[in-house]
């Protein structure tokens, strides 16, 4: 993090995200001030908290987009929660709080992944010894091999000890991979059943209560090689970890540099034209989400987290309901606001061309597995990003959405008659094959001048 001005932060998500300039700035200047508090002393540390971002906008436009590239970025732990998806507590439904339980979760992943790659050569080693034992008890033992050789007129009597070369050709040959395909039968821990002790709460269930209690099941199975070596390298990986250490970093991770983006946030805004019915509901959810995001403990099965230094950036379109209609002490928590701005043909034409992982670059490889060499002239590009803000305006706007649905029916019968069978060709897309492929949606717009 420490290496990342706040213009390098943008600059790496315009690799991904066409426009919201001001809402790049906002999350970049957010996440360099995580740096800037962690150099600072204990004492002034302690006293500043992250200013937490609301996000405006239609769906579609780079909302969460922006808060996934930005933790991938740094690899921060991140955990995308939508808000229509909890109750107020006392009813049916997730409970708030297991949003920071998530978090910590994702945490301690992220950390117990870094340790393995740390302990991954040891594992291997250990593992390819453990596999290279199993197949030998299978096989007759080999027995010794003396020869005789004659020298100067002396006679030397040389034991061979077959079964020690065996066993080290052997282990060259696991460790090369010859061996990844043969077929061992090795001892494997059964993966415990998840049952919940109250439907629709996944926080809490009986594996992880009784886990402890009684023995792990285990029982014999036929994999190959390969198969075998990737479990038992997590086994031998497990041992090697001290998941204390481990829990201790994931929490500490979880409360100094976690972000968690709450989508959906308007979803639970109560309108200014309605107070009663599920509106009692909404407003019980914003008051649940009040605490974490001011600042409280929760208590998690890895240990207490603070949620003070939490960064919560919250998203929603507020076509309907607005910001004003959250609750005060929660517009409050969300003191750096940012309006996202509706895609334009423009914008959409930097999309389908500008981004590393542009669609048409996406669709280009998955027709190269079947021998397609697919390309798009520049007019045909145009002519997509046109038809896609005609789209929008015209119908729902679900932003840069809507090039995913033109993309998939400009290539159908592409795809569909795509097989692998024969040799390369190339395939290029003009903007004749775009008007003629969405002729009917075309149809649609010249019709719809002539209707008063």
């Amino acid at each position: 993090m420490e290496l990342m001005t706040p213009k390098e932060i943008v600059a790496e998500l315009d690799k991904y995200i066409i426009g919201q300039n001001k809402a790049k700035r906002a999350v970049a200047v957010a996440l360099r001030n995580r740096y800037r508090r962690s150099q600072l002393p204990d004492k002034v540390r302690e006293e500043i908290t992250p200013k937490n971002i609301l996000m405006k906008g239609p769906t579609g436009v780079g909302k969460t987009e922006i808060a996934r590239r930005l933790a991938k970025l740094v690899r921060a732990p991140f955990v995308k929660v939508e808000a229509t998806k909890y109750t107020e507590v006392g009813y049916v439904g997730r409970d708030v709080e297991s949003m920071i339980k998530d978090l910590v979760e994702t945490s301690i992943r992220l950390v117990k992944d870094e340790k393995f790659e740390q302990v991954k050569e040891t594992a291997t080693i250990n593992a390819n010894k453990k596999i290279r034992d199993m197949i030998l008890k299978k096989r007759k033992p080999a027995t010794t091999k003396t020869t005789t050789q004659e020298s100067d007129g002396a006679v030397e009597i040389v034991v061979e000890d077959k079964a020690k070369s065996d066993s080290a050709q052997l282990l060259k040959d696991i460790e090369s991979g010859k061996m990844d395909k043969e077929i061992i039968e090795i001892e494997m821990v059964e993966t415990p059943h998840v049952v919940e002790l109250i439907p629709g709460n996944q926080d809490t269930n009986i594996s992880d209560i009784l886990g402890g209690f009684f023995p792990k099941n285990k029982k014999m199975r036929k994999v190959t090689v390969e198969q075998a070596r990737r479990a038992i390298v997590n086994e031998e990986a497990s041992r090697l970890i001290d998941m204390d250490a481990v829990n201790e970093e994931g929490i500490r991770r979880a409360e100094q540099e976690g972000i968690i983006f709450i989508d959906e946030i308007d979803k639970i805004a109560i309108s200014s034209r309605a107070h009663n019915g599920a509106d009692v509901s909404r407003e019980g959810v914003q008051r649940d989400i009040l605490p974490f995001v001011e600042g409280c403990t929760v208590n998690t099965k890895y240990g207490i987290i603070r949620t003070d230094y939490i960064l919560f950036i919250a998203a929603g379109a507020f076509h309907i309901a607005k910001v004003e209609d959250l609750i005060p002490e929660l517009q409050g928590r969300f003191p750096i606001r940012v309006e996202l701005e509706n895609l334009t043909s423009k914008e959409f034409y930097k999309i389908l061309t500008q981004p590393k992982n542009a669609i048409t670059k996406q669709q280009a490889e998955l027709l190269k597995v079947d021998n397609i060499e697919l390309s798009f002239d520049e007019d045909a590009l145009k002519e997509i990003a046109r038809i896609a803000e005609l789209e929008n305006e015209n119908n729902e706007n679900i932003g840069a959405r809507r090039l995913h649905t033109i993309m998939e029916t400009l290539l159908e019968d592409i795809s569909f008659e795509a097989c692998g069978k024969h040799p390369m060709s190339q395939v290029v897309i003009t903007k004749d094959f775009v008007l003629k492929a969405l002729e009917q949606t075309m149809k649609k717009y010249d019709i719809s001048r002539y209707i008063m």
